[in-house]
């Protein structure tokens, strides 16, 4: 069985997400303490202001990353879409009315070999609202390599910093989406079922949420390149 988890919940609410494989989830609550992201017709980036375009097998999806609140995760998002890390993943977890998370395995349900873990900069004043992007990990804080999540809905209460104890981390949003929400939720919206995913240490065991046909993330390209 797979060692390493993804999302810890209890009966109360979420605890957690990580960036390996999954364990059984509920559905978190939610409340807003930001403004929501960006979608249509909202004003375009600031002109120093890092832009990525992700080509999905469903559609396109911008974001505006933001390196002033985010500097490390940004860094290290960005040193993966320059490697083309990102070309031929796939989203992995889909949950309705919470979250897709992607970037970490192949088509073949196979984990890509990640770079170093990079620190837990939650805590930054971007919160978890709908249309954000925000980097999964396990159950340390600072265990964040390469997978990535968009929120579906406001997951505030549930992924935000709330305390200094390692279980109230919170989860680092590094951007928000301008333009490619329509993707977001057709996304959100596909069949899935359960899957065997595999780490990139051999371990295998079955996942809930996977897709029942694979939503590939075709690349991850900067929008100035």
């Amino acid at each position: 069985m797979l060692q390493r988890t993804y999302f810890i919940f209890v009966a109360t609410g979420l605890l957690g997400i990580a960036s390996c494989t999954p364990a059984d989830t509920g559905k978190p609550a939610s409340n807003s303490k930001q403004p929501v992201a960006a979608e249509s017709g909202t004003p375009a980036p600031e002109k120093d202001t890092p832009v990525v375009v992700i080509e999905t097998s469903m559609g396109t999806i911008k974001v505006e990353l933001n390196p002033v609140k985010a500097p490390i995760t940004v860094k290290n998002f960005l040193s993966y879409v320059d490697d083309k890390h990102y070309d031929g993943t796939v989203f992995h977890r889909v949950i309705p009315n919470f979250m897709i998370q992607g970037g970490g395995f192949d088509e073949r349900l196979k984990e890509k070999k990640a770079k170093p873990e990079i620190k837990n900069e939650a805590g930054n004043g971007l919160s978890n609202v709908r249309g954000t992007i925000a980097m999964a990990r396990k159950g340390d804080p600072d265990s964040a390599s390469a997978q990535f999540y968009i929120n579906t809905e406001d997951n505030s209460r549930g992924l935000d910093r709330s305390g200094p104890a390692p279980q109230q981390a919170g989860y680092t949003v590094f951007g928000k989406v301008v333009s490619g929400m329509d993707t977001v939720d057709k996304i959100a919206a596909v069949r899935t079922g359960v899957k065997v995913l595999t780490n990139d240490d051999g371990q295998s065991g079955p996942s809930k949420d996977v897709p029942v046909e694979n939503v590939v993330i075709k690349s991850i390209r900067r929008a100035d390149k």
